[in-house]
């Protein structure tokens, strides 16, 4: 290997570089070898382009010229898209093809009762004309506060989650080199020249040239399409792009492209502009071979593969976008709807066929019976402007039905609790990236959690140790351990660890040393300095550019290995490793006895020492790290047994074959506390009906130990603890090697402990449990995860947790809530907060439900029976839109209480409406009901009140204002009912903690009683005298009463009914769920052999933590619910607007590859 140069380089004239922009262009234009030969040819080498560009390898920008910098190169920002406007928004909300219809017979009506009153020469009802422009102009003016409060909505949810965008981005950080010391800083503020430091996991945020890397393979597949990871090195391919993802080892590169000069942003640029959507545009028309063509151009990676080389290309600038292929489109449709939304949906989608028959009929029923009586029994002839008129209000009447029928208020409730909701978990810890996330973690059933940093405080201590044939109880004093020994082991561990990982001091006097980077390799660095070394010295005589190989820590091997060449004797080598105990034990054929000289070490031996030393430090729920040394003499002699002297240099990267006949220096246990909030944690989650599985790597005792003190086992309890090899050869078939689900039902169930687990194992397992169907119902999962290899279990889950502080880039982006504190007791949290935001939707759905029941049979009923309907559309405007909305906010800002963790979680397959709130529904309903076809039709008998039934007067009565008024105030009431869905009698009980439903439910009131008094002919309503009003309040306060009447009636006599599946589309789409289910277990092996690397960055969800885009889509996606019954389907979003292609900067959106559950339609 080259040694690196680490002189400082600044020789250039002081605020100069001599470096354009354009050249910088050109250098990351090229590919592989190319670009060491563009670097040498145009820059004189990487010393060079350091030179030019005022920085040094090792000790980064020296000089305070960063203005300059950012004028010359840029900075490392991509604008955001550009916010719509209000105007823009209100445009959106009026596309809504009820509204649509709405005003353009509002309009017609309007201008009829105008024709009528002004341009009709013969005699006409002058009342009917007085009444009907009012009420025409009053249904516009609805229509336009309908609209203001839906555009306002959005417009509020955008800027609110623009802020939680930009609180995001803040807290991205990376370490730079800067004046000699490692920084880290926020990724905005990288610029040209500087040296980062790049690590497993990171997703990178710039553009740039390696300078020094270990092991280095990348994931490039965001901007090639290629899934197989990429090697890198200095010379073969030195070339780093933002957006991609470090998937192994470790190194330094130079930034050479930031913000919108990126490759990220060029794309970002290509994208955003109008040529660039407009070639988009073209490009999804284009025929299949010219699209083939452009992947294979784009997988290729050569300087015209469209946006890598920062050109742009005349015919298609999405080349380097790469489309996934089918099956992924397949799989990516099936988590677009969260388990609530799918629920809803379907909902929406009944409702809206049952309330367009009934508007249908209604308007038929009225029209018939006008042409009836008009014309065959009056004999009245045709006169265009009344007559029309009379249809149109008909019309308008349906359509106001269907208005009533759907759920409009839905959208918003969901809408206000989701971001209520997401709020406020943010101070519990919980930042959630994907709005869908909250609500489903209310249905959790299943917690697969990783142990390390979740249930323990990851904070790791050295406590015993083996070393030299004696085991130590307590870390031993260095006067007891042989000198060579202590020589080697010290060495092995500074050396063979990530130079990221250290101990610095402590932030206050008397505190706990501080521990960055990796905590296992903290407790090791923490042993060293107990035994009275300081690991900075050893790591100063050997930097990281001195390291000859690094064999990165991989999941499958469980170790890391270092390679140095011995300064003394060049043709030494030593190769360090560091691993797992029984993993690296078993590759050991000689072990250091008490006198540090070499003793052969058999697998009787290895057997021994795991039973007697291993197993022992496991029990007691310690980790157990063996560390083991190598030395490979090349063409020369040793006298020491356990040396392998070779002729010349091994093959380095014959890793498996180097990693045998290791020498053991040590056996060091570590111990990583269980934090103390956990077992109360676990707990309550078994309380509420949720179950936790540790899925971790370490030792099955070490495993079992910890679960047992975290209350995830109980003695007395007959549950599973295996290994994933186990685990495997119980779940897969003997002769094809295949998962069979039949076999892993058999196991899941009672599996709580998996140990020694691959990613792929948590893979399998999270994937598989959502698929099963064995059990009461169907599960819903969540999982945690830190690690790059965690992402497609975190992807896979129903909802994944990704840990803030120890988790990698990588994870944090397939994550769907990010654990700021890395707690699993916030995990808890999030499943309250969940549960609320189901229980405050499911409480506003049954107040919508009932104020729709009641409203559209009185509307029917009125055009069965009557010649119109009692309630006009105004008023059914205003009983279903404004106190929808009204409504919406007080039932939607519910507080979570700790009983909602007593209950078992809904599931998956379970109706949305329950046995409880269908008797709710239906009781309330016929009281409502019973009520208004009581004053419709025998007021007259008990209340001083004329009996205006069937008689036609277009003057407002205070008959039918009787009516109308009862019916807000028996809503009124029945919104303290709706507050509670499982059958609790006092309704007023949590009120104190809820001052905004109070607010808001006497702000309704006033507004009722003033709409009553002053409405006139804009609202058809005449005063009322206080006798009638307290008749009003009479019928109001009943439906409390019977509200306590229903809770007596047991639930079971409700009949569910378990809706089927719609036939047509819908069956076509549960045809194709199964087809694609048949797909994924032919495909299973290959995603379980591949899970070790990230899909493409399309596939992955490289964009969360735009958290506005997908929120504002949300939103629209919500609002257009209510139409989703004309089209047969459910609303779906396209997952171009759901997504971006890097977290750090790009606003764009592809498509993601989440795959979810492939659950039946849930029940309603």
């Amino acid at each position: 290997m080259e040694p690196t140069e680490r002189t400082p380089l600044a020789s250039a004239a002081p605020g100069s570089f001599d470096v354009e922009l354009d050249d910088l262009r050109r250098l990351m234009g090229n590919r592989k070898e190319e670009v060491s030969k563009y670097l040498q040819e145009k820059f004189g080498g990487l010393s060079g382009l350091c030179k030019r560009l005022k920085t040094s390898p090792t000790n980064g920008l020296m000089e305070d010229d960063f203005t300059k910098r950012k004028e010359k190169y840029g900075v490392n920002v991509i604008a955001q898209q550009k916010s719509k406007t209000f105007c823009e928004l209100v445009g959106e909300a009026l596309q809504d093809l009820t509204l649509i219809v709405l005003i353009v017979a509002a309009v017609i009506s309007l201008a009829l009762s105008l024709y009528i009153k002004y341009g009709q020469a013969a005699t006409f009802d002058e009342s009917e004309g007085q009444a009907g422009w009012i009420e025409g102009l009053a249904i516009l003016i609805a229509v336009v506060v309908v609209v203001l409060v839906v555009a306002l909505n959005d417009y509020q949810k955008e800027k609110q989650f623009r802020g939680l965008q930009s609180k995001i981005e803040s807290e991205h950080t990376f370490f730079v080199i800067r004046k000699g010391e490692t920084k880290q800083i926020p990724v905005q503020e990288i610029l040209v020249g500087d040296i980062c430091q790049v690590k497993y996991g990171d997703l990178l945020p710039a553009d740039g040239i390696i300078i020094q890397c270990n092991d280095l393979k990348v994931d490039e597949s965001s901007l090639t399409g290629e899934s197989d990871q990429v090697r890198k090195g200095e010379h073969k391919d030195p070339l780093l792009l933002s957006g991609t993802h470090v998937m192994e080892g470790s190194g330094k590169m130079i930034v050479t492209a930031v913000g919108p000069n990126s490759q990220v942003g060029i794309i970002f640029g290509l994208l955003s502009s109008p040529q660039g959507e407009e070639a988009v545009a073209k490009s999804g028309k284009s025929n299949k071979k010219q699209k083939k063509t452009e992947i294979n151009n784009a997988k290729k990676g050569g300087k015209n593969s469209g946006v890598i080389d920062g050109s742009v290309p005349d015919d298609n600038p999405k080349v380097a976008v790469v489309d996934q292929d089918k099956k992924k489109k397949k799989k990516t449709r099936r988590k677009e709807q969260s388990v609530l939304q799918a629920k809803l949906t379907k909902l929406a989608i009944q409702i809206g066929y049952a309330g367009t028959c009934v508007a249908v009929a209604t308007v038929l029923i009225l029209i018939i019976k006008f042409a009836v009586i008009t014309f065959a029994q009056n004999k009245e002839p045709w006169q265009t402007g009344k007559h029309l008129k009379q249809i149109v209000n008909y019309v308008i009447t349906g359509v106001t039905v269907l208005v009533v029928a759907v759920p409009e208020g839905l959208p918003l409730a969901v809408t206000l609790s989701l971001a209520y909701s997401v709020k406020r978990m943010m101070k519990d810890n919980n930042l959630v990236r994907h709005l869908d996330a909250c609500e489903t973690m209310g249905n959790a059933t299943a917690i697969c959690s990783d142990k390390t940093g979740t249930l323990t405080t990851n904070r790791m201590t050295a406590v015993q140790c083996y070393i030299g044939d004696q085991h130590y109880r307590n870390i031993p004093d260095q006067s007891q351990l042989p000198q060579p020994i202590m020589d080697l082991l010290v060495r092995g561990i500074a050396i063979n660890s990530g130079y990221t990982s250290k101990i610095l001091p402590p932030d206050t006097v008397g505190g706990l040393p501080k521990q960055v980077g990796n905590k296992t390799e903290c407790a090791l660095l923490g042993f060293v300095q107990s035994l009275g070394r300081n690991y900075e010295v050893i790591r100063e005589q050997w930097p990281e550019d001195k390291l000859y190989k690094v064999y990165t820590f991989n999941s499958v091997r469980k170790s890391m290995s270092t390679v140095i060449k011995e300064s003394e004797n060049p043709k030494c080598f030593l190769l360090f490793t560091k691993g797992a105990s029984e993993m690296v034990v078993k590759h050991c054929s000689w072990f250091l006895d008490a006198h540090g000289n070499p003793r052969a070490f058999g697998p009787s031996d290895q057997e021994n020492l795991t039973v007697s030393v291993i197993e022992p430090m496991a029990s007691e729920g310690l980790r157990t790290i063996c560390v083991a040394y190598k030395r490979i003499i090349v063409g020369g002699s040793s006298n020491l047994p356990n040396d392998m002297v070779l002729r010349e240099e091994p093959n380095w990267d014959d890793e498996e074959h180097l990693l045998t006949g290791l020498t053991g220096l040590a056996i060091v246990a570590i111990e990583d506390p269980v934090r103390p909030e956990v077992p109360a944690a676990i707990r309550q989650c078994q309380r509420a009906g949720i179950t936790v599985r540790m899925v971790t790597g370490d030792n099955v005792n070490t495993a079992r130990s910890i679960a047992i003190k975290c209350g995830i086992l109980q003695p007395g309890e007959n549950f599973l603890v295996l290994e994933g090899q186990e685990f495997n050869k119980r779940i897969r078939d003997k002769v094809t090697g295949k998962v069979i689900q039949a076999l892993f039902d058999k196991v899941w169930i009672n599996l709580r402990v998996l140990a020694r687990s691959s990613p792929q194992d948590k893979y399998i397992l999270v994937s598989h449990i959502i698929r099963s169907r064995a059990g009461s119902s169907r599960q819903v999962v969540a999982v945690t995860g830190d690690g790059t290899n965690d992402g497609p279990a975190l992807k896979r889950a129903d909802v994944g947790f990704a840990m803030g502080i120890a988790g990698t880039d990588v994870a944090k982006e397939a994550s769907d809530i990010i654990l700021t504190d890395d707690n699993f007791s916030s995990i808890v949290k999030a499943v309250m907060w969940g549960r609320n935001v189901y229980d405050s939707i499911t409480k506003f759905l049954q107040f919508q439900l009932t104020v729709n029941v009641v409203a559209i049979i009185v509307a029917f009923a009125g055009a069965c029976f009557l010649d119109d309907s009692p309630l006009k559309a105004i008023q059914m405007l205003w009983v279903n839109l404004i106190m929808d909305t009204l409504a919406s906010l007080a039932l939607a800002t519910e507080q979570p209480s700790p009983e909602l963790l007593e209950r078992a979680p809904y599931g998956r397959t379970q109706p949305l409406i329950s046995r409880q709130m269908a008797k709710n529904i239906l009781g309330h309903s016929v009281y409502q009901l019973g009520v208004i076809f009581f004053l419709l039709t025998g007021a007259h008998l008990f209340i001083e009140v004329d009996n205006m039934t069937g008689v036609r007067i277009h003057e407002p009565t205070q008959h039918f204002t009787l009516i109308f008024n009862t019916l807000v105030l028996m809503t009124l009431f029945n919104e303290f009912n709706a507050r509670k869905i499982h059958g609790q009698r006092n309704v007023f009980s949590g009120l104190q903690r809820n001052w905004l439903f109070v607010v808001i439910w006497f702000v309704t009131f006033v507004l009722q009683v003033l709409l009553i008094q002053f409405g006139s002919y804009a609202f058809s309503t005449a005063p009322l005298t206080t006798d009638q009003w307290m008749w009003c309040l009479f019928f109001g306060v009943g439906e409390l009463i019977w509200g306590q009447v229903i809770n007596t009636v047991p639930n079971a006599i409700i009949p569910i009914c378990k809706c089927r599946k719609r036939a047509g589309a819908a069956d076509a789409a549960g045809q194709e769920e199964e087809e694609e289910e048949e797909e994924e277990e032919e495909e299973e092996e290959h995603e379980v052999d591949t899970v070790g690397r990230l899909p493409a960055a399309a596939d992955l969800n490289l964009g969360g933590k735009i958290l506005w885009v997908r929120g504002v889509n949300r939103i629209q996606t919500q609002m257009k619910v209510v139409d989703a019954f004309r089209m047969g389907l459910g609303p779906r979003i396209d997952p171009e607007q759901r997504r971006s292609i890097s977290s750090l900067v790009l606003r764009h959106s592809q498509n993601a590859n989440i795959e979810y559950a492939d659950a039946d339609a849930p029940d309603v």
